[in-house]
């Protein structure tokens, strides 16, 4: 009875046993099945992010033969003139895809002020154009941010140009501390490291201005907007840069003499030092949705003077870019 006993216990703990291991082996199928499903997640949404990423790009070319036949139909008409009557300026394309779509918008930046061209080629400040950003500022209310507060961020010392410019000693006691670039702007988003520039101010700026990589590319003024005429003179009121853009838009300027000679600019002296009526540089936003997701780049393009374009950068990080009325484009 008592080796029965005995026999008895000894089975039960066996019996306990087993079923501790197959729990065990239960939690750690179930674990892994888990891990193994995160990991498939993963790998989906990585592939499909590729994907609509290589979509982009093609995206992006597909905008780069646009501006080519735009630049082919000049050069048959000998008249290099970009305008806002252009269908690559006045609309967004949007193309079909098999699960989603693809929209293309070409946005032009030469009618922009090139915050760059503050400082010239020999390291000094550039006259025009600071006055040109002083009273883009006036403009747009904008009363926080000094001219000089640009000159000392681009240029290449570290000593202010004057007391309401700003270098290393007012960044490095912010928090967290920086220092002044002491180079050209790489993005227009540098602005808000400025010292004095609210977020409502840079918002009210950022679609006036342009951080171009070369200086004395010059304004394309059929392109520029009302602020920015405002900008060539102290004299220039905004119903007179608005009766200029109506003019402009009925029949777009062909020649940068018949635009200086406008009744707008009588008496004024307007010179064309650092006008002009092409672009040179522009932003193609893609917008991919694809697979239940959503892919954005932003590529800022180059055409040179012969027509050849080429890609300068590629931003992927941002969104609601597309915002031009939409043109279907048929797969064909």
């Amino acid at each position: 009875m008592i080796r029965h006993g005995v026999l008895c216990r000894q089975r039960g703990v066996a019996l306990i046993i087993v079923l501790l291991a197959m729990a065990l082996v239960v939690m750690l199928a179930a674990g892994m099945t888990r891990h193994q499903s995160v990991r498939v997640y993963k790998a989906s949404h990585y592939l499909t992010q590729n994907q609509g990423y290589s979509i982009a790009l093609g995206a992006e070319a597909f905008a780069k033969q646009v501006l080519v036949r735009d630049f082919e139909e000049d050069k048959e008409d000998n008249l290099y003139v970009d305008s806002p009557d252009e269908f690559w300026a006045k609309y967004s394309a949007l193309l079909p895809l098999d699960d989603g779509v693809v929209e293309i918008q070409v946005d032009d930046l030469g009618g922009r002020i090139n915050l760059n061209d503050l400082i010239d080629s020999s390291g000094a400040v550039d006259e025009v154009t600071k006055d040109r950003v002083r009273r883009l500022f006036i403009a747009l209310g904008i009363t926080g941010l000094n001219v000089d507060t640009l000159i000392d961020w681009i240029d290449s010392d570290d000593q202010t140009i004057s007391a309401y410019g700003a270098e290393d000693g007012q960044y490095l006691i912010q928090d967290p501390p920086y220092r002044a670039a002491n180079q050209p702007f790489q993005s227009v988003s540098e602005l808000r490291l400025l010292q004095g520039i609210t977020e409502e101010e840079y918002q009210a700026l950022e679609p006036h201005v342009a951080a171009l990589p070369v200086s004395g590319v010059g304004i394309n003024v059929n392109m520029a907007t009302a602020p920015v005429l405002q900008s060539l003179h102290d004299e220039i009121s905004p119903s007179q840069a608005e009766a200029v853009i109506l003019k402009r838009t009925e029949e777009p300027f062909e020649n940068i003499q018949d635009f200086l000679a406008l009744p707008e600019f009588a008496g004024l002296g307007l010179k064309a030092n650092g006008l002009g009526l092409q672009t040179r540089f522009f932003e193609v936003a893609s917008r991919i949705t694809y697979d239940n997701r959503a892919v954005n780049l932003v590529s800022t393009v180059y055409r040179s003077p012969e027509g050849v374009l080429s890609t300068l950068s590629r931003d992927t990080g941002q969104k609601n870019r597309i915002t031009k009325e939409r043109y279907g484009v048929s797969e064909g």
